[in-house]
């Protein structure tokens, strides 16, 4: 008889250096019955949904098989999404030359001519440096107002942004 056995029986403890380590886990996972998986799963559904949200509220079976009703919720709000618009800059011209956007829009200009442009604003000067073919510049508008623009290496090419609070 080994003693560390005879130890481990009689104290419910775990002694033998051969024992897997499943025998400290407990039972076996088929403890459960059909039915305690059924409600477990059912218990998971319904946390998932509640903490992802849903479009519509659907129905699951409890462990009693009576209907449970799982209601959606609301999802978490992050803030607003930015709005955005383009404007192309195409045979030396802005298209659209002028647009109307609400306050927090992000305008994106797209250079498609083979020649450089800006974006330059006439109020302070500030804007974009020249700009090449397939690149890009961005602005975001977060006050009302007409802000008036144009290109400073083609002055001839103007537009405008007429920034809304509503």
């Amino acid at each position: 008889k080994d003693p560390e056995i005879a130890t481990e029986k009689e104290h419910g403890i775990l002694t033998h250096p051969l024992r897997p380590l499943s025998y400290l886990l407990g039972p076996p996972a088929n403890f459960l019955s059909t039915r305690g998986l059924q409600a477990l799963a059912a218990a998971g559904l319904v946390a998932t949904l509640a903490a992802c949200g849903g479009a519509s509220a659907s129905q699951s079976t409890g462990s009693t098989g009576a209907p449970v009703q799982i209601s959606p919720t609301q999802a978490p709000s992050f803030g607003a999404p930015v709005a955005s618009i383009s404007v192309n800059i195409k045979n030396f011209a802005f298209s659209p030359a002028a647009i109307s956007v609400k306050a927090g829009t992000e305008v994106t200009w797209t250079n498609q001519d083979a020649d450089a442009h800006t974006v330059t604003f006439d109020g302070d000067g500030s804007g974009s440096p020249a700009f090449q073919n397939g690149e890009i510049f961005k602005r975001s508008f977060s006050a009302a107002g007409t802000f008036k623009y144009h290109c400073s290496l083609h002055p001839y090419m103007q537009g405008e942004v007429v920034v809304t609070t509503t």
